[in-house]
């Protein structure tokens, strides 16, 4: 079905009923590839130097730690996913990722980790949802 398809990963929402989505929209396809992207802001990378002396290859390599449980759930899935971080603010670097590759589709979580927020959509995930110029898919 889907063969390019952008992850945008918020470490604060749980992503725990996106691997069956994800195998829905790839209909199990070899070919299909799953961009996992996460965005370090820029006041994560300016704490994680002063503070604890981290770069950005150290504060990507802690993250694709931290994205393991999601990823073996991919694996088990045979699903196929490469991981991408970029640095900068959130919004500006999701519109360029979506700009300067051929996704054909941009699939979200908003099933947050904390339940008292009183919103339906996270900011991000509305401001994408308004912007993208490709479908995007919003997981509960």
């Amino acid at each position: 079905m889907y063969k390019k398809i952008l992850l945008p990963y918020d470490f604060g929402n749980s992503f725990t009923n996106v691997p069956k989505q994800l195998e829905k929209l790839t209909d199990n396809s070899k070919e299909s590839i799953i961009t996992i992207f996460n965005v370090i802001t820029e006041s994560e990378m300016a704490d994680n130097v002063k503070y604890q002396g981290k770069h950005f290859d150290d504060i990507a390599k802690e993250r694709v730690e931290d994205l393991k449980p999601f990823t073996d759930k991919l694996d088990e899935c045979g699903l196929n996913y490469k991981i991408h971080f970029a640095t900068g603010r959130i919004l500006a670097e999701l519109k360029k990722e979506i700009e300067t590759n051929d996704y054909e589709i941009v699939v979200m979580s908003n099933k947050r980790s904390k339940k008292d927020i009183k919103h339906v959509l996270g900011h991000v995930t509305h401001k994408v949802a308004k912007r993208a110029n490709i479908p995007v898919m919003i997981i509960k």
